[in-house]
């Protein structure tokens, strides 16, 4: 018995590794403060709880869903994207499929359209599914740096027109995991361009888009005229509704890149439950004043932590969105060194820079989903430490 030889160039999945590490950690007795998942703490609103338990009382649920989703959860998704952002007419039948979450239609709209010497344009650092999902599908990874000089904003210029002729797909992440990076409307149209010029299908992970503070309103791609021609969005309720286990979104956009996607979905699961689907139509008429709710806990953690940070040098300022701090370390370490630093001396369990891709390296990832008590004692840990941005 032997693996199949792609698993040689696929490493073991980054989180799944530090809840490894973490775990037996605590299974020997130490006190661990878990800043590495971005899994949200919160639970999940009431009102989709009680719609949740209707639904699953109801027989209608108990059998196999439309592969591409329910009508009424392509419909909702498509009157929400006109709601949120403004983008109307999309059509629920040719440009909404339902999905596990983020993470399962990201990988299989790699499969849907990568082959074997295909490049596929992924952002570094960026979520670690990318590259993964590039390999599984045997195309070749061509990684776009995210610089803090740029903006975390990958440069269009600095791709070869070569590897942009071969590339069949090219990954956004704005509001950006894991820098907490916005992007303009004037990038967005930038990126439109030039998926349009080379013919290179523009996928967006929006999974963040309702995670943002300070009054920020995160835009979708779609807003961008003519987006639709080259353009796919993918969105979650994970974040924005406290949801993450319950695998629940839907992408949306260009009617071929829907097409593809569906296919090969249809070819792999069996759908999202119906029960599911009916809570998540629930979740899009959320109060906005409970949304903000929700907000406003994510929003005093993160000042919890970049003001203790930068009580002790740190040189950072507050991100507009998503759950994570991107971090700097200290002169003089690496990525891993510095992590280590904190899980030996601290207790605290944060995931290096490069493990999103080498351009990660000299950062680590704080994640603002435990409570603000763990979180003033973590920075209380590194006083204690003596730990400073030198």
């Amino acid at each position: 018995m032997h693996f199949a030889k792609r698993l040689e160039k696929i490493p073991p999945y980054l989180f799944a590794e530090i809840n490894r590490k973490g775990n037996e950690l605590v299974a020997q007795g130490v006190d661990i403060i878990n800043l590495a998942v971005g899994d949200p703490d919160r639970p999940t609103p009431a009102h989709i709880l009680q719609v949740m338990h209707e639904a699953i009382d109801n027989p209608s649920t108990h059998n196999y869903p439309p592969y591409q989703g329910t009508q009424a959860f392509r419909e909702a998704a498509a009157k929400w994207m006109e709601r949120r952002f403004g983008v109307a007419g999309l059509n629920p039948n040719t440009e909404v499929v339902s999905s596990i979450g983020s993470k399962e239609a990201i990988h299989n709209t790699f499969l849907a359209f990568v082959e074997a010497g295909d490049y596929t344009l992924i952002p570094d650092p960026g979520y670690p599914v990318y590259r993964t999902a590039t390999l599984f599908a045997g195309g070749e990874p061509y990684t776009m740096p995210l610089k803090a000089e740029n903006q975390f904003l990958p440069d269009l210029t600095a791709i070869p027109e070569e590897v942009a002729r071969q590339a069949k797909l090219l990954w956004i992440n704005y509001p950006n995991n894991p820098t907490g990076a916005l992007a303009t409307i004037e990038f967005f149209e930038e990126l439109v361009a030039f998926c349009k010029q080379y013919g290179i299908l523009l996928c967006h992970d929006n999974a963040y888009s309702e995670m943002a503070y300070d009054g920020y309103k995160p835009p979708s791609i779609l807003q961008i005229p003519g987006a639709k021609d080259v353009a796919i969005e993918f969105h979650s309720l994970s974040k924005s509704y406290n949801m993450t286990g319950w695998r629940i979104g839907f992408v949306v956009g260009n009617a071929m890149g829907i097409k593809g996607l569906t296919q090969v979905k249809s070819n792999v699961d069996s759908g999202v439950f119906k029960a599911i689907q009916v809570s998540a139509i629930a979740a899009y008429s959320t109060d906005e004043s409970e949304l903000q709710s929700v907000i406003s806990v994510y929003q005093n953690r993160r000042d919890i932590i970049v003001k203790g940070l930068q009580s002790l040098g740190w040189p950072i300022q507050a991100p507009k969105a998503t759950l994570y701090v991107w971090v700097p370390v200290p002169s003089g370490y690496t990525s891993t060194e510095f992590v280590n630093l904190l899980l030996d001396k601290c207790g605290i369990l944060v995931p290096p820079g490069n493990g999103y891709g080498a351009a990660g390296e000299g950062f680590f990832r704080i994640a603002l989903t435990i409570s603000d008590e763990r979180m003033h004692e973590a920075i209380q840990r590194l006083k204690d430490a003596g730990i400073r941005y030198e």
